[in-house]
Parts: C-alpha cells; sequence; structure tokens
C-alpha cells in the first residue's frame, strides 16, 4: 500500500478507534471525580502518543536489530490488524481488548493497550520502516490522529449521551469493517512482495 498523510491518518485514527473506546474510557473512569477526568484524559493520550512516536522513530533500527524484513513485518502487522476488526466487529463481553481487570487507570490499560496497542504500535513500525524518508509526513499524521482522539475522548461523555451506546457500537463495526479490508491489504501486499523478492 502506498500511503500518504491522508490514508496514513485514517488508518491510524481507525486502528487507535477512539469512538469505540469511549465506552471503556468511561467505565475505567467510573471512580474518577469528574473535575479529574480531562487531565487524566490528557495525561494517558500523551503517554500513549509518546509510546507510539517511539516506536515510529525507531522502527527502523528495531527491524535491523532483530532481522526482520518489512514484509514480515507488514504480514504480522495486517493479521494483528485483523484479530482487533474482527473483535470490533463481533465483539465479546469484555471489548475488544479482553477483560481489562479493576485497576486503577494509569498508564495500563488506559495508555496502553487501550489507546496505543499491539495494532497501533505495529502500525507506525510499518509506516517508519517502509518510507522513512517522509517520516515528517507520518508524524504530522500521528500528532493529528492523537489530536483528534484525545477531543473524541474528552467529548466521551456528552458523545455517549447524543449518540447512545448502540449508535457507537454501530460506528465502531462500520471501523472494523474498514480496518478489516486495510488488514487483507497489508497481508496481500507483504506476501507479494515476498515473492518478488525472491
Amino acid at each position: 500500500m502506498d500511503e500518504n498523510f491522508s490514508s496514513a491518518l485514517v488508518i491510524l485514527l481507525l486502528v487507535l478507534d477512539p469512538l469505540g473506546n469511549v465506552p471503556m474510557v468511561l467505565t475505567l473512569l467510573k471512580n474518577v471525580p469528574l473535575d479529574k477526568r480531562p487531565r487524566l484524559i490528557m495525561l494517558e493520550c500523551l503517554i500513549a502518543f509518546s509510546a507510539l512516536l517511539v516506536f515510529m522513530l525507531t522502527g527502523r533500527a528495531f527491524l535491523d536489530l532483530i532481522h526482520l524484513s518489512e514484509r514480515s513485518l507488514q504480514v504480522a502487522g495486517g493479521v494483528i490488524l485483523f484479530m482487533v476488526a474482527v473483535r470490533m466487529v463481533f465483539p465479546g463481553t469484555t471489548g475488544v481488548f479482553g477483560d481489562l481487570g479493576d485497576r486503577p487507570p494509569w498508564i495500563f490499560p488506559l495508555a496502553i493497550p487501550l489507546i496505543a496497542g499491539p495494532s497501533a504500535m505495529a502500525t507506525v513500525l510499518l509506516m517508519a520502516s517502509r518510507q522513512p524518508e517522509r517520516m515528517p509526513e507520518w508524524i504530522a499524521a500521528l500528532v493529528c490522529a492523537m489530536l483528534i482522539t484525545t477531543i473524541i475522548l474528552l467529548a466521551g461523555g456528552w458523545l455517549l449521551r447524543m449518540l447512545g451506546e448502540a449508535a457507537l457500537s454501530a460506528i465502531e463495526k462500520l471501523m472494523g469493517l474498514i480496518l478489516t479490508a486495510v488488514a487483507v491489504e497489508m497481508v496481500l501486499a507483504g506476501i507479494h512482495q515476498y515473492f518478488i523478492d525472491r
């Protein structure tokens, strides 16, 4: 897949899934005072952004260090995205990321893996490793995606009241369908590249 800023932004928003995460974030923050929630959400989004930025900037060196090819990462990233997309379309009782437990929402599980999950990390790593010369563009897409995610999560209570949980669930399923197509495309591109390189 040949990506540009717009497609990178859309893919990042799909894997970050802010609308799908709204009900889980509100559940995790139910014991946090209302006046402290915005600050906590912004802090968790900043932590998630920092983690993804590190993965993006060190992606090429990381692949070289463990002798992984871009095509293997592309197939692996596609498989992870596909698994996440299937759970978005057919969610279990514990949500997309499984049982998050009853721990305080500090770094885990809110920033990682709810916002910056394995699929998001694999996506930024793949972007950076495939076209490192366009790093400023990928960083800009990540910044925009995280800003949009932060705004949506900050407005989560209002969105849930306005749209309702059923509408948010329908939007998440639609995003899951789109993400499934993206995942399949990644896997096919990786397999195609494997046979070209042989």
